[in-house]
């Protein structure tokens, strides 16, 4: 079954995926736009015939939570996890650009880096180890796979979360998990894990961007474990001339076999690289020397191993003492030592020599004891960068010892303190102790959400966070209130780090369109298209019934979207009797066909008696049912008096004849 998410899927709500980017053994990765916040990200989705199996789903929400803590700029950020469809998701920072592994061996054959590039890419992996480290949690899978080189040389290192946060609860299986070619020895042997583990591999990273191959090879992961826990491994420089003494002697000391006897630190290692790349730059050669037996006498008298005095394990007493290159104390030989002669006479020659050498060691140990160690100046490194300190105190000849302390008004990584004193005398080659800014310390994301911009701009400059604002359209948070906080609330993290804050502006604004004269079922699609939701009451009307007569707010305003607009929409009018008003006066008859529904169409029509004046003498219709609002026309009787009437002819008399 095709597991394969199709682009433009939705996952949980809020992210569509664009493409698939890449496939593991537990989880599929696929490029996603965040909906929310509008930005691409990397999404990792659980293959789902493991998300029913208890511990590999424990493993993979232990990746989002390990990593979740983990900002740094040579780290890959974890923005968000859940559960979706039936199994699990992890959505991280989405870098554009290739991995180390593609960088390398994405050409045919492999290509080694010249040693400066590979020098500062190792740094910047470091870097992110070391961050991690000092909150407790080992990476237990460094490979080439897991770093991203973006476009401006920037590596950043991701799957965090495989890691074990502080002490394992795991299964036994948990212990070996890794790939075998990067596998520390004591990773491949089951034993408990720590920082020197990742920086084991760190050093496999490094040979095989100086050399183009890995140390160790084979046709199994067993036969590769085996070499990863019994062979020593071979020089760069075999495979690749540009690599220096000085080099080849960091990458080895990064893969010895036991742990105490690599880099204290990922401190350590950066110092000792971050030496050789000032060499690079200066373009000398790399450092040389020759370890004598007198080496292993010194060790012996004190009580110490080799490696505190500079004799690697690879240097064994067998015949003629073997050249070596030296690196910050810890040399390593340059050339196999010679096999001894076979006859007995050069067999008694050997050990002539061998034993004149251990009566030299003796002498130099006999004087180092009466004279004591020389006396130098511990230079000042108060107020200087870690590295720099760390650089300047071994070459005046010191070892350093460093412990960090929160500071909030020293910048992290800054040197607060060192014993001996700087301007002090100390033995050379004893140990300075620096004492490092760890900056401000971390804080607790305040609970914002929901809050006011300016009160949740307050609470986060209180815990100690710098405060980045955007904004988006909400329609469920109201205006100028916080709709999401990154990284999020509960969260820790440094202080001083910047903490972004997401406000709402309201419900999204629209203009309302004019759906008057429309019918209703085009009016209301027209509405809900442009965002909002219709209200409909009707009226009678003689218009077609179902036209729109009006709106509420009128078109061409500006409204939130989701808001309500009411239609006023055309109905069919009731018909009711017409009542019969002849005979009634003008100002009846109209109260009572008005109060009837209908329209009133007053006539008038001269009369010639005033007792008619102003009354109705006919109506139309008489009689009958019409709808309401429609017209009923009265005649009016209008009586005008003749003002000037002709005057009435008075009578002549007639005349009475005379008798």
């Amino acid at each position: 079954m095709d597991e394969r998410l199709a682009p433009e899927t939705i996952v949980d709500g809020r992210y569509r995926v664009v493409e698939r980017i890449g496939s593991g053994g537990m989880a599929d990765v696929y490029r996603a736009e965040d909906l929310q916040l509008g930005r691409d990200v990397a999404l990792k989705i659980l293959h789902r015939r493991f998300s029913e199996d208890e511990e590999f789903v424990e493993r993979f929400r232990r990746e989002a939570s390990s990593a979740a803590g983990l900002q740094h700029p040579n780290v890959v950020s974890v923005y968000d996890r859940g559960a979706w469809d039936g199994t699990y998701y992890i959505a991280m920072e989405h870098v554009e650009g290739q991995t180390l592994k593609q960088v390398v061996h994405g050409t045919n054959p492999p290509t080694p880096q010249d040693p400066a590039t590979a020098v500062e890419l190792a740094i910047q992996i470091l870097r992110a180890a070391k961050f991690a480290h000092k909150r407790g949690v080992i990476h237990r899978d460094l490979k080439p796979h897991n770093v991203i080189v973006d476009g401006e040389g920037r590596a950043k290192v991701t799957d965090f979360g495989i890691a074990l946060a502080g002490v394992s609860d795991m299964t036994q299986t948990g212990s070996i998990m890794g790939t075998a070619q990067y596998l520390s020895p004591e990773q491949a042997q089951g034993h408990p894990v720590t920082g020197q583990s990742d920086l084991y591999a760190i050093g496999v990273i490094l040979f095989e961007l100086l050399t183009g191959r890995i140390p160790f090879d084979g046709d199994s992961a067993v036969t590769i474990a085996l070499k990863q826990v019994n062979e020593p491994a071979t020089p760069p420089s075999a495979y690749n001339p540009a690599v220096g003494p000085d080099l080849d002697a960091v990458v080895l000391r990064a893969l010895e076999k036991d742990p105490a006897r690599r880099f204290a630190d990922a401190d350590a290692f950066i110092a000792a690289l971050e030496q050789v790349a000032e060499r690079l730059a200066s373009g000398s050669a790399g450092s040389t020397g020759v370890t004598s037996v007198a080496g292993a006498a010194v060790a012996t008298a004190y009580g110490l191993p080799p490696a505190e005095t500079g004799l690697s394990q690879h240097t064994q007493v067998s015949g003629a003492i073997p050249q070596v290159s030296a690196y910050d104390g810890y040399a390593y030989p340059t050339t196999a030592p010679p096999e001894p002669p076979q006859d007995d006479r050069g067999s008694r020659r050997w050990w002539v020599a061998l034993l004149a050498g251990l009566l030299v060691a003796a002498a130099i140990v006999g004087g180092l004891l009466l004279l004591g160690g020389d006396k130098v100046t511990v230079p000042q490194v108060v107020g200087v960068d870690e590295a720099s300190a760390v650089t300047r105190l071994r070459a005046d000849g010191f070892n350093t010892d460093i412990t960090t302390k929160n500071d909030p008004n020293a910048p992290k990584g800054q040197v607060i303190g060192q014993i001996p004193n700087g301007g002090s005398e100390a033995d050379k080659g004893s140990t300075v102790t620096l004492t490092v800014s760890d900056g401000p310390g971390n804080a607790t994301v305040p609970r914002v959400v929901g809050q006011g911009r300016n009160a949740a701009t307050k609470a986060l400059r209180e815990a100690g966070f710098l405060v980045r604002e955007e904004t988006a359209f909400s329609a469920e948070i109201g205006e100028n209130r916080v709709i999401s906080v990154e990284p999020g609330q509960g969260e820790s993290l440094e202080k001083g780090s910047t903490v972004t804050i997401t406000v709402s502006e309201g419900a999204e604004r629209a203009a309302v369109p004019n759906v008057v004269d429309q019918n209703r079922d085009d009016a209301e699609t027209t509405l809900e298209d442009a965002g909002f939701t219709v209200s409909v009451r009707e009226q009678e009307s003689d218009e077609e019934v179902g036209t729109v007569l009006a709106q509420n707010p009128a078109g061409g305003t500006s409204r939130p979207k989701g808001s309500r607009v009411t239609i006023t929409v055309a109905k069919e009018a009731e018909e009711v009797d017409v009542p019969d008003v002849t005979g009634q006066t003008s100002a009846e008859a109209t109260a009572a066909l008005s109060g009837a529904g209908f329209t009133v169409v007053p006539r008038e029509q001269e009369v010639d008696s005033p007792d008619q004046d102003g009354v109705v003498l006919a109506q139309d219709p008489k009689d009958g049912k019409l709808r309401k609002g429609q017209r009923v026309t009265i005649t009016v009787g209008a009586f005008s008096p003749d003002l000037n009437p002709d005057p009435t002819p008075t009578p002549t008399p007639t005349p009475t004849a005379t008798p």
